[in-house]
């Protein structure tokens, strides 16, 4: 007889049922059940309803009590760059102060002050830091996560970085998907030498997908890293490996990337504070995710991304953290939620669409995780909260009673079980 889970006493659940990619108007549309249960077996979601459940009951069922709390799916954290090495706080006073970022590169600071520290560091060494930021986000109630390499900016680091990655999806309770980002920064050797590291990066997408170590490939196309041009030969080489794409662009400037993306049927284009009203016509009409950043602009005091005007012109959007050590250090992704209310006008309803069924949708995990409905995985958040909007509203605290990944209780009144 199979073991059987059920969730009981739930004050409401909120879930995304909209198929997806979920765009524009259709992202504030999900399904509210008030007093429900869940039925849960093998780590799926076998009965959501309503009433009594004492017929469903057998000796091999175990009974837990929600104690009227109100369950979100678990989160999806679909860009971070969870992998590195060192920290960044000797320069945080220097930005404080207004000190350009290009003085801080220029004085060894910046992304090459983590290229080194990554390089420096072993792999335990990456490993055991990354754990630790791993159980904070499974604290906060992420339970899928993206993670890209991109501090090594040389194959032998960069390898590092993903089996890192791929240590960890083994062992811990958290879902990671990895993505390559040899094209994050250009080294400081290939300073007058472009062409010959792009060419690098190119034949290195050989050996990361001979070895299994990504699921996609991410390029960074900005002013002062890699333009349009040479964004497109890295990812048109990608895709003839068969690799999924995904795109850092119009952070600062609009220089082409969405629109290569785009046409390259990118899963998600991320960043997107400098979009431009053609791309968004073009990001409208695909089924690519705009992928936002807030907590990027929180840290750095920039420009947020108009998801006001993404959303009102029919895009689909997801939310992300970007945890990183430079532009965003913070494990706490409720916060990234919470400043999306906040900064970038979006509803309780549309947060919540953003942070669960739309990044599932770009992760290709939509069919497992990212709603609460029957046949999918039971990867469930219980939240300390009166209802959805009190979850956006107040700000700044962990809301996290329980979590479930997949059926099985992973944290349990804010710790971890077993810890």
């Amino acid at each position: 007889m199979k073991n059987k889970l059920i969730i009981h006493n739930i004050k409401a659940i909120y879930t995304s049922i909209n198929k997806p990619p979920v765009k524009g108007e259709n992202m504030k549309n999900i399904e509210v059940i008030n007093n429900p249960y869940i039925v849960i077996e093998n780590e799926k979601i076998i009965k959501i309803a309503t009433g009594d459940f004492s017929q469903l009951k057998n000796n091999n069922t175990k009974l837990y009590d929600a104690k009227q709390k109100i369950i979100i799916p678990g989160l999806v954290d679909s860009h971070t760059h969870l992998v590195f090495g060192g920290s960044r706080e000797h320069e945080f006073s220097k930005k404080i102060a207004g000190v350009p970022y290009l003085d801080i590169l220029a004085s060894g600071g910046g992304i090459l002050s983590t290229v080194e520290a990554t390089k420096k560091a072993s792999f335990e060494e990456l490993y055991n830091q990354a754990k630790k930021s791993l159980n904070e986000m499974l604290l906060y109630g992420v339970t899928s996560l993206e993670v890209k390499s991109g501090y090594g900016l040389d194959l032998e680091t960069e390898i590092k970085q993903l089996k890192v990655a791929k240590k960890l999806n083994e062992n811990h309770p958290i879902d990671i998907y990895t993505t390559y980002l040899g094209a994050h920064a250009l080294p400081k050797e290939y300073k007058e030498k472009r062409d010959e590291y792009i060419n690098q990066v190119i034949k290195d997408l050989q050996i990361i997908k001979q070895e299994d170590l990504a699921d996609y490939v991410d390029v960074f196309c900005e002013v002062g890293v890699f333009n349009a041009k040479e964004t497109e030969k890295i990812l048109k080489a990608a895709k003839d490996l068969n690799f999924k794409l995904r795109v850092h662009t119009d952070e600062i400037k609009s220089i082409g990337g969405t629109k290569v993306s785009i046409d390259l049927k990118a899963k998600t284009i991320d960043h997107l504070m400098a979009i431009n009203d053609s791309d968004i016509k073009l990001l409208k009409e695909s089924n690519t995710i705009a992928n936002l950043l807030p907590s990027t602009s929180f840290f750095l005091n920039k420009d947020y991304a108009p998801a006001r005007k993404l959303i009102d012109s029919g895009v689909a959007l997801a939310i992300s953290s970007d945890y990183n050590p430079g532009s965003t250090p913070s494990e706490n992704y409720q916060l990234t939620l919470q400043i999306s209310g906040n900064k970038l006008r979006m509803l309780p309803n549309e947060i919540l669409t953003a942070a669960t069924i739309n990044p599932a949708y770009s992760l290709d995990i939509s069919g497992k995780v990212g709603s609460i409905e029957v046949g999918k995985n039971a990867d469930l958040l219980l939240l300390d909260c009166k209802n959805l909007d009190y979850f956006i509203y107040h700000y700044g605290i962990n809301h996290t009673y329980s979590v479930f990944k997949n059926g099985k209780l992973v944290i349990e009144k804010r710790r971890i079980v077993g810890e």
